[in-house]
């Protein structure tokens, strides 16, 4: 994804991916409140709108240095916050050492990220990144459709299953990009294979 010739950092993308900030400001703020059907629908929205602003971005060249940086920035927000907001909530399954290597992992990646891309690399999302995010969404939507639903045997072992299948691909994959990562600071010429989200 290349930058546009128009430094303009007031366009469609960067307003998007503002509007998701504020989601995910509001559903950290509705799940610790009880509010969590409010919650569950605001982190559905603010999870699912994700590629909006890049495809935007990339179709009309409206690629920025700020987009760049704000766009995963609130992505990790999103996910963070959501499971630290969790934390909170008795009954969620969501433990504080889960939510710190959620949150360990995503600083990890993203100190890795600057390091080889400020050496010229490339650091793009991968496959197996885009699986994590998408088992720590359905994770946090399991979680939530629990709390709605406290009783019911069925969905606390399916958030049980997205919860620690959610983990377990955080860790691996964070084990997984460090080596990558560790493979293109020892050889700038494989950088490029060092992918991470």
């Amino acid at each position: 994804m290349t930058e546009s010739t128009n430094p303009s950092i007031y366009n469609v993308p960067n307003a998007l991916t503002s509007v998701r900030f504020g989601l995910a400001i509001a559903v950290m703020v509705l799940i610790p409140s009880g509010h969590y059907l409010a919650g569950l629908i605001v982190f559905i929205i603010a999870a699912s709108t994700d590629w909006m602003d890049g495809y935007w971005a990339r179709k009309y060249g409206q690629v920025t240095k700020l987009g760049r940086i704000f766009d995963p920035f609130v992505d990790k927000i999103i996910i963070c916050g959501t499971f630290i907001a969790l934390v909170e909530v008795k009954g969620s399954g969501v433990e504080s050492w889960m939510a710190t290597i959620v949150v360990g992992r995503e600083l990890l990646v993203t100190s890795l990220r600057g390091m080889i891309e400020g050496a010229g690399g490339d650091f793009s999302a991968s496959q197996l990144g885009k699986w994590k995010m998408v088992l720590q969404c359905g994770a946090v939507i399991a979680s939530l459709i629990l709390l709605l639903n406290a009783e019911n045997d069925l969905l606390a072992w399916l958030s049980f299953g997205f919860l620690w299948s959610a983990i377990a691909l955080t860790v691996y994959s964070g084990v997984d990009y460090s080596r990558a990562a560790a493979r293109g600071i020892r050889d700038p010429s494989t950088s490029s294979d060092a992918q991470g989200e």
